[in-house]
């Protein structure tokens, strides 16, 4: 018989774990500015990435923050919303296989088209025009080209929404106005926060403070002047005008002062206020309104509230594999939101989740993803991690919650940033760019010995590379000026590069991400059959490139599968192969996801270039180049590398990137597929440098 202590302290932690459970609820966040990006109107934040033009300078703020100055701005903010929860994909040879898996909530074309579901705030904080139904409306068969779903069934119109899935508005602000004062005012009548008004304005008092901020747009009703007080407002200021009061811009807020800043008829108001202005001069007339029964209101806008029911609806056993990608620049402030949604084929299952960007330099370990220097989320809950992108490079990202078993079962996914060097404006040296961005001023044509300490503008600290400082500097300036300047790839696009070289070294025309992976059948059944799970006897037996095993590696488009829920899902979005221009280049950013399990990957025909390794530059200290060329790479788990295939002297004609493990070119017990994809070189490339471009 159990102590009477031991039976309490049970009791109390089911009521604990009850009162958890009960207080979680999901939330997504994607803020419009910061105190990096200041400016909520910058369209380069919010819809564009703006150009590298040089160092971020800084001017420090009364609030003891330092924020960029006007027109120094560089990156933008980028958002994404996944899920947690459980899915089904299907292997090569038509078996289902259950997964733990990160799905994705934001993005939903762009994931189905194989693209990145990463988001820029002004398509991220869109909300659904529509309703959401069950199931994720952008893997609906046809639904991104607008094709027939079937016979006899009229064609789809195409599915093109990026927003986050849930968005939904918050409850609209309402407060008590207390008073309102038009025309121009003399202490102590005006609020103290705000300027003397003008004839033109009109000061709002209110009981508490509203939330506004400068430009937000308020409406004022029920405004009916009290009996002797004196004046009318004309029909164009009436603020209970039919068929809708008008809304108001806010030019000035002030959340108020101890001492009254308002005295009228002996009644004194102390502090909340806001002013917007009356470009007719005509609203309100020139006296006080004391009503109470005025009200002022902020119009519902996005703040992160949610709808649980379509992310419930959407995330339910849609998870993906690999997870949904992201991929941002450096500079960008990223936002990830992760919902937790639940397991449906495991009820049983209270499973957390977490993201960890694994090797990347997180803002703070809070944000790590390892739940013992971190958080983690429980089923109903989100969270949303921040990340700074100091660094260009090859990263992933996994589950860190039982780590072998969430990554066996699927909880992996690719991550990149792309570098400065892509936004140089064209024409520009690479050298010249390169030294700005370290602090270092450096001639188009001299060489790294003659550079010098940058004086103006001021160096930014965060990319400054010294290597005689910092034995982990990520951007070495070359020890060889190759002359390079900004210009176009073979596809006439501006060039993209995996680095910044400062010579052009890592210059490519098409780009894939690979991601190298091996999945245990037998782990993921008895894991789907309330069994134990042996980690002991844990053997890979489909080997997959993006979550597919050959021939499905080169299908062009998503893979669907038909889960249980009866709807189709394009649980394996990513295909895996690879189109190169002739004479051109292309970047493989390679990742091995794989539990137990070390994978070669062998290219015959197509000279590789090796690098990049675990996100950095292969240069030493001195600028040497230390790049490499071969025909195979072999990558342990938790590994990445950034391999060009180099096809400059390659004819036209298909080739093969495959494993030279034989048990690894199989799927479980059929032989000819498992890890191997085609490489086109071809005449042409439409479509764009990366995906779902297609070879001619």
């Amino acid at each position: 018989m159990r102590r009477p202590y031991q039976l309490w302290s049970l009791v109390a932690l089911i009521c604990l774990a009850t009162v958890a459970a009960s207080a979680q609820s999901f939330r997504v966040q994607c803020p419009t500015s910061t105190i990096t990006h200041p400016d909520p109107n910058n369209a380069g934040v919010n819809s564009a990435e703006p150009a590298y033009n040089g160092p971020t300078q800084f001017k420090p703020n009364a609030d003891g923050y330092v924020s960029p100055t006007a027109g120094t701005v560089n990156g933008a903010i980028k958002c994404q919303q996944i899920s947690g929860g459980d899915g089904l994909m299907t292997e090569a040879d038509g078996t289902q296989t259950f997964m733990f898996s990160f799905g994705p909530l934001s993005g939903l074309a762009d994931i189905a088209a194989g693209l990145p579901g990463t988001q820029f705030p002004n398509l991220f904080n869109t909300r659904y025009p529509g309703t959401l139904v069950r199931g994720d409306p952008a893997t609906t068969d046809g639904a991104t080209s607008g094709a027939s779903p079937g016979v006899g069934l009229p064609p789809l119109a195409p599915f093109t929404w990026n927003g986050a899935v849930g968005l939904a508005p918050d409850i609209p602000n309402i407060v008590t106005v207390t008073d309102i004062i038009a025309g121009p005012l003399t202490s102590p009548l005006a609020a103290p926060g705000c300027p003397t008004p003008s004839a033109s304005t009109v000061t709002v008092f209110t009981d508490s403070p509203l939330g506004v901020k400068v430009g937000d747009q308020i409406t004022i009703a029920n405004d009916a002047h009290s009996t002797g007080v004196g004046g009318t407002p004309t029909a164009a200021g009436l603020l209970n005008a039919s068929p809708n009061p008008p809304s108001w811009t806010v030019t000035c807020v002030d959340n108020g002062g101890l001492a009254p800043d308002l005295v009228v008829n002996g009644s004194g108001y102390n502090g909340f206020a806001f002013q917007y202005t009356d470009a007719a001069g005509a609203g309100l007339s020139n006296v006080g309104n004391n009503n109470a029964g005025t009200a002022a209101a902020v119009a519902p806008a996005n703040d992160g509230h949610v709808d649980p029911r379509p992310i419930i609806d959407v995330g339910v056993m849609n998870g993906n594999i690999p997870a949904p990608l992201a991929a941002f620049d450096e500079d960008d402030e990223f936002f990830l939101t992760l919902s937790n949604v639940g397991m449906i084929m495991r009820p049983d299952l209270f499973e957390q989740h977490t993201v960890h960007f694994h090797g990347y330099p997180n803002a703070s370990s809070f944000y790590d993803g390892v739940p013992d220097a971190s958080v983690a989320i429980n089923i109903g809950a989100s969270f949303t991690y921040y990340y700074l992108a100091p660094d260009a490079g090859t990263y992933f990202w996994h589950c860190h919650i039982t780590p072998p078993e969430h990554l066996q079962m699927g909880m992996v996914g690719q991550l990149f940033v792309r570098p400065r060097q892509d936004r140089v404006p064209s024409g520009t040296s690479l050298f010249a760019s390169l030294g700005l961005q370290n602090g270092l001023s450096c001639s188009a044509t001299g060489t790294a010995s003659s550079c010098t300490p940058l004086t103006s503008p001021t160096p930014d600290l965060r990319t400054a590379c010294n290597p005689a400082a910092d034995i982990l500097c990520s951007a070495t300036i070359p020890a060889v000026n190759t002359g390079a300047t900004q210009g176009l790839d073979k596809l006439g696009s501006p060039q993209k590069y995996v680095y910044n070289d400062g010579d052009g070294s890592t210059a490519y025309d098409t780009e894939y991400p690979i991601q190298m992976h091996g999945f245990d059948p037998n782990f993921h059944f008895v894991g789907m059959t309330f069994n134990p799970e042996m980690f002991v006897d844990m053997k890979d037996k489909y080997f997959l490139l993006n979550g597919r095993s050959y021939p499905d590696t080169v299908a062009a488009g998503p893979q669907a599968t038909v889960s249980t829920d009866g709807q189709m899902h394009y649980s394996q979005p990513l295909p895996a192969i690879i189109n190169i221009p002739v004479g051109g280049k292309a970047s493989l950013r390679l990742v091995n996801l794989s539990v137990s399990e070390y994978h070669t990957l062998q290219s015959l025909g197509v000279p590789m270039k090796v690098v990049g390794w675990n996100a950095k530059l292969l240069r030493d200290q001195a600028g040497n180049n230390t790049e490499y060329y071969t025909n195979s790479i072999t990558l342990g788990g938790g590994e990445s590398l950034d391999v060009i295939l180099d096809a400059t002297s390659t004819p036209v004609g298909t080739y093969y990137l495959y494993s030279p493990n034989l048990d690894h070119l199989s799927n479980d017990a059929e032989n000819f597929g498992g890890m191997m994809t085609e490489v086109h070189v071809c005449n042409t490339v439409t479509g764009g440098n990366t995906y779902g471009n297609t070879c001619n």
